[in-house]
């Protein structure tokens, strides 16, 4: 399969690594929104719609699960080509119950970004951290040392600034993965070990239950 921590990627790769769209199974909701090019747009399955902002940054997307998920990574489409300074320049992922408690766990940097783009959340069990693209670098390439998922009912993405100072942003689509397997990513003895290692901030959302 096709290895990167952040960067573009392919539906074969998805299949192969297990994963599987869950975006549909949470509530969407955005800080704002121009008319006619809201939610619906950003999840329409067409990458010639977007979500554009319109109001002040950061501009976030908010994903709300009715329990608690299990999300790998994100997936978004970006064209700077065509929409210049509202293309994304950096990104803050952050987790957790709602908005009080949400806690930051990656932060990517885009350099006129085309295509999909994708975001590890965690990294795959027996992956080593892969070297970065240059459109998309992020800046905890380790991920906190979450592995396989992190588990939470919110995740947040919060667009920080856009290229070319842009006041507000663009998103063609934006998708959330998780695993396909319920019993395939539970950590056996070493595992759980290594989860031991991660920072307090990421704990509570690891993949022991």
């Amino acid at each position: 399969s096709i290895k990167r921590g952040c960067g573009h990627d392919s539906s074969t790769r998805l299949l192969m690594d297990g994963l599987r769209e869950i975006g549909e199974e949470a509530a969407w909701s955005l800080s704002s929104a121009k008319p006619g090019n809201g939610v619906e747009q950003l999840r329409d399955g067409s990458t010639d719609t977007f979500w554009q902002s319109d109001g002040p940054q950061p501009h976030l997307i908010n994903i709300q699960f009715p329990r608690k998920a299990r999300v790998s990574e994100l997936r978004i489409y970006t064209n700077f080509k065509v929409d210049e300074s509202y293309t994304p320049s950096c990104i803050s992922v952050r987790i957790g119950t709602a908005h009080h408690d949400l806690q930051e766990i990656q932060v990517v940097d885009l350099k006129e970004p085309e295509g999909w783009i994708t975001i590890r959340l965690a990294q795959p069990r027996g992956e080593a951290a892969a070297p970065p693209v240059p459109s998309c670098v992020p800046r905890d390439p380790e991920i906190g040392g979450a592995v396989d998922f992190v588990r939470s009912h919110f995740v947040q993405i919060a667009i920080l600034s856009n290229h070319q100072n842009g006041r507000d942003t663009h998103l063609r689509q934006i998708q959330a993965f998780g695993p396909r397997s319920c019993s395939s990513s539970r950590p056996g003895p070493a595992e759980a070990f290594q989860l031991k290692l991660q920072t307090p901030m990421l704990q509570q959302f690891a993949t022991i239950r």
